[in-house]
């Protein structure tokens, strides 16, 4: 790779942002004054989006960045990011020389969205690195209930076989009705309703309870919900032994420690 246009007395150099959100829409944004494409994939000029200092090296430090800018493109909406959509949304910087689109970009730094910060219509968002999660805990500390998400490779079932899908017959604040629950509402609590759907497409909500053909949502939904609009909801797991074992017969991927005598313990006096 060539870099010889950063030798330049005359600067010909823009960054390039490539977001990808988790619902699968992909945006690209530019410092420059223009439009660029780049490998087919075009890039919209954003003069307002501007990173923090960016130092390339082989460490293992944490290589977190803050972004600031302007919410001057429609595709990044007020609504979208109240709505939460932009969350864990992956980021990827590069450097590219704006005369020549078709060679080679500089790679900086790639990651996903971290806090984002709104003030009117600045936005403030930090951008976690690959080098970040070194920052968390090399062994895991213990507890009584289970550590895993119900569903990922810890617990090592199905979700599939945990999910139904149906419409929405009723709405009531954080309070959602589906036609197909028929009484097994209270199966889907600690689970998540996806809206297949209507404004809210692509967004998931926390479910915290149920009754009947009723789940009670965590949130209300970002925009409102709609009679007849396609959800897929997903059982839960309250991470209890008792429930792992007798509902879900999955005891022996238990990641946790139930039997595990407390601190408590440490502190009875003799005979207690």
């Amino acid at each position: 790779m060539s870099l010889d246009w950063l030798d330049r007395e005359v600067t010909t150099s823009a960054y390039l942002w490539r977001l990808e959100r988790a619902d699968g829409l992909a945006l690209g944004f530019t410092s420059h004054d223009r439009d660029l494409v780049v490998e087919a994939f075009r890039y919209r000029a954003a003069p307002g989006m501007v990173p923090t200092s960016i130092a390339l090296s082989d460490s293992l430090e944490i290589d977190n960045v803050e972004i600031s800018g302007v919410m001057t493109s429609a595709a990044i909406a007020e609504a979208d990011l109240d709505a939460g959509r932009w969350d864990g949304a992956l980021l990827y910087i590069s450097l590219i020389d704006w005369e020549q689109p078709d060679a080679e970009p500089l790679p900086l730094m790639c990651g996903e969205f971290g806090e984002i910060v709104r003030s009117g219509d600045s936005f403030r968002v930090e951008m976690l690195g690959a080098t970040s999660f070194l920052d968390e805990p090399v062994a895991p500390l213990t507890s009584p209930t289970c550590r895993a998400e119900f569903g990922d490779h810890r617990c090592k079932l199905s979700l599939h076989r945990y999910q139904r899908e149906g419409r929405i017959s009723s709405v009531s604040g954080d309070q959602i009705g589906v036609d197909m629950l028929d009484g097994a509402a209270a199966d889907f609590a600690f689970g998540s309703l996806r809206f297949l759907g209507g404004p809210n497409c692509g967004l998931s909500y926390a479910i915290i309870d149920g009754q009947g053909a009723v789940v009670r949502l965590a949130d209300r939904p970002a925009q409102s919900a709609t009679l007849g609009t396609r959800v897929l909801l997903t059982e839960g797991c309250n991470k209890n032994f008792a429930t792992c074992r007798d509902r879900f017969a999955n005891s022996v991927n238990f990641r946790g420690e139930p039997y595990l005598p407390g601190n408590d313990l440490l502190t009875r006096y003799p005979g207690a």
